[in-house]
């Protein structure tokens, strides 16, 4: 399978990656000590599409393959990942949600707001006590009536702080132990559903991750996503697509590390000369792999299932039949164990002061 991009896949990795040198690198580090949530960068992303990439264009998406969605991914995450993940977030799991499993009607209310970046979606799952284990959900929905009311506490939902709807997994059912949780489509507005504490995280600063707290939070039977009972069969299919993002992110974030090393060698001095004119230096970069997610992006398409793709810890290389593009030439064994003998000879003792 050839997964060699096409000139508008090209294009549109350069258009993302044009607006992430422009709009959020100049940011990054003023955001990532302050814990910024960049809002009106992401309004922005919303106008361009990146918001709504992945969906039709009749719901005001951008109508773009799996591969470019993930193409994006990995360009806002080589520059910085928070923006990526809010991204990412947005599109996979709350619009992604409320695409697979709302009814027309839902659609059409809901996903205009989202694909353009009107509205920021979150999506409500993970507990104090429980994440994919569905038997630790502790989130409940009674039914009063033509409404439900949602009492429970989310934990680490992304965009939470700033989303203007969110979908939220609750119990309706606990004696139903494989039907018996139910999604729901709550918008921020509403009564009774509230941003919690905000995670003082060690990366991704830029993007907003809180608590999701619900006390007799009143929901219409309208909002319900999909058949009631059928909620976390349809959230472990949205997580499939979730999955491939993030390794699109993981990629973009190595990328970026790849790129920083790659830069800092060329302008650091080392007797008299660039470290990057050393072959212990050059290995170190040739030899770093670059993991690709294009196998999974292709299992999104029917009726083939996404998930032994998007779940593998390992992810497909690339073709053998593809050429890498080595900074220099591929080291042999015998190179390298030469180089590393070289190495121990004659490089200098570290210093202890930092450079």
């Amino acid at each position: 399978m050839d997964f060699s991009l096409t000139d508008d896949q090209k294009q549109i990795k350069e258009m993302v990656r044009e607006f992430a040198e422009s709009e959020i690198k100049p940011h990054v580090m003023e955001w990532d000590e302050a814990q910024t949530f960049p809002l009106d960068t992401v309004k922005k992303l919303g106008e361009l599409g990146m918001l709504g990439a992945i969906f039709p264009e009749q719901y005001g998406g951008a109508g773009l393959s799996y591969v470019d969605y993930v193409n994006i991914i990995e360009e806002l995450a080589v520059v910085d990942s928070g923006v990526a993940l809010t991204v990412a977030a947005h599109n996979s799991l709350c619009s992604g949600h409320i695409y697979l499993a709302g009814n027309d009607e839902q659609k059409k209310q809901w996903m205009p707001k989202l694909t353009t970046g009107e509205w920021i979606g979150a999506w409500g799952l993970t507990e104090p006590a429980s994440g994919s284990d569905a038997s630790g959900l502790r989130t409940t929905a009674v039914r009063d009536g033509d409404d439900w009311v949602l009492n429970g506490t989310k934990n680490f939902i992304t965009n939470a702080t700033y989303a203007d709807i969110s979908v939220v997994l609750a119990i309706t059912d606990r004696d139903d132990k494989k039907h018996g949780i139910t999604a729901f489509a709550v918008e921020m507005e509403r009564p009774g559903i509230r941003p919690g504490k905000k995670e003082n995280k060690l990366g991704m600063r830029a993007s907003d991750t809180a608590e999701l707290v619900l006390e007799d939070c009143r929901v219409p039977s309208a909002n319900v996503l999909g058949e009631i009972g059928y909620g976390f069969i349809d959230a472990m299919k949205v997580l499939d697509g979730g999955r491939i993002s993030i390794g699109a992110l993981s990629v973009g974030i190595a990328r970026g590390a790849f790129e920083a090393a790659r830069d800092y060698a060329k302008q650091r001095q080392a007797f008299g000369r660039p470290i990057a004119d050393f072959q212990a230096i050059q290995f170190m970069l040739a030899t770093w792999p670059r993991r690709s997610t294009p196998r999974a992006c292709s299992a999104t398409a029917p009726p083939r299932s996404k998930t032994p793709a998007s779940a593998s810890r390992r992810h497909p290389r690339w073709p053998s039949s593809t050429p890498r593009r080595w900074p220099c030439a591929p080291p042999s064994a015998a190179c390298r164990s030469s180089a590393a003998t070289a190495s121990s000879r004659t490089s200098p003792r570290r210093s202890t002061t930092a450079t």
